[in-house]
This record gives C-alpha cells, sequence and structure tokens, in this order.
C-alpha cells in the first residue's frame, strides 16, 4: 500500500496543499479507527484514505469527478480492484454520480457497504479541509458552505446527509463498543 499512498503525495502535495493536508488528516482518523476493522483489512483502510481524493490531481481531473478520475487512475496503475472500488465510492459517490451522469461510469466498481467502507466514509467525513478533526454534521456544513447553496456538491451533500451520518455513526457505535473515545 505505501507505492499507492505515495502517489497520492506526489499528486496532491505541491498542486492542492490544502487538499493534500484534508488527506492526511484523513488517514490519522483512518488510523484511529484501524483497530475495529479486521486485521486484514487495516492495510486497505490506510491506503484507500490516502488515496480518496487523489482523482482531483488537476493531471488526473478527467471528467471532473475526483472519486470516478482516482479510481481510474489507480485501476490503470495496477492497484487492487478493492482499492479502486472504495475509491470510486468514497462518502456516498453514487449520489453525486446521478447528479452529474456518471452513475452508469461509476457502475464499474461495486460498493462493497461493508465496516471497512463505513469506517472510510467516516474518516473524510471527520477531518476537514485542513485536516483538523471535526463532527459529521460540522463536515457537512463545512462543505455546503465552502460550495455555496446552488452548487451541485452542496445539494449532492444534503441528499447524501442521511447515508453519510449513519455510516459515521455505524463507525462510532463500532468504536464505543470497542472501548474506544469518539
Amino acid at each position: 500500500m505505501r507505492d499507492f499512498a505515495h502517489w497520492s503525495q506526489k499528486k496532491l502535495e505541491k498542486s492542492l496543499p490544502r487538499r493534500w493536508k484534508h488527506t492526511r488528516g484523513v488517514a490519522a482518523r483512518a488510523d484511529q479507527v484501524a483497530s475495529v476493522i479486521s486485521e486484514s483489512d487495516r492495510n486497505i483502510l490506510i491506503g484507500a484514505a490516502l488515496l480518496h481524493d487523489i482523482g482531483y490531481a488537476p493531471d488526473l481531473a478527467k471528467t471532473g469527478f475526483h472519486p470516478l478520475d482516482g479510481a481510474r487512475f489507480l485501476r490503470y496503475q495496477g492497484a487492487p480492484e478493492r482499492l479502486c472500488a472504495l475509491v470510486a465510492h468514497h462518502s456516498c459517490a453514487y449520489r453525486e454520480a446521478e447528479l452529474r451522469g456518471l452513475s452508469a461510469e461509476l457502475a464499474e466498481w461495486e460498493d462493497e457497504k461493508t465496516p471497512l467502507r463505513d469506517a472510510l466514509w467516516w474518516a473524510d467525513m471527520t477531518a476537514g479541509p485542513d485536516g483538523q478533526r471535526m463532527t459529521v454534521h460540522e463536515r457537512l456544513a463545512e462543505i455546503a458552505e465552502r460550495y455555496g447553496p446552488d452548487d451541485l456538491v452542496t445539494v449532492f451533500v444534503r441528499q447524501a446527509a442521511p447515508e453519510l451520518v449513519g455510516a459515521v455513526e455505524r463507525t462510532e457505535a463500532r468504536l464505543r463498543a470497542a472501548g474506544i473515545q469518539v
């Protein structure tokens, strides 16, 4: 997974430094939740956290939909299909794909709907744009404020909020059950 993670730094650190800060924050959050994920899935969780936003890189942004652009890049590089699928479907991406008319393209990968997937969504939805910790509600409000009330991303976030909050709540319940304070 380390080679794949290096791609994220290479693609984001200089061209999109704030996105790189967010990515590092998501990876740190994923590391915190890794103990409630099966041992065999921990590396893929950390890898997906480090790569979830790679599709924002200017040289990779082909469709303008970063989950799809990132997953396609990773597939081309020979990354495991499961990793590609987690990147493709991170944080309820299917909702935004519907709004962008890209559902068929996103369907190249299956959304696994597992605790691992929830943990990735939790990490993304509890790390702010500079990598700082946020609640899911703070994060959703921050996204809407950053993009503005009429932007497609804000519409997406409003539609996806129940599913995103659900993934966060399920993950936090797993953490509490393991005796980890959230």
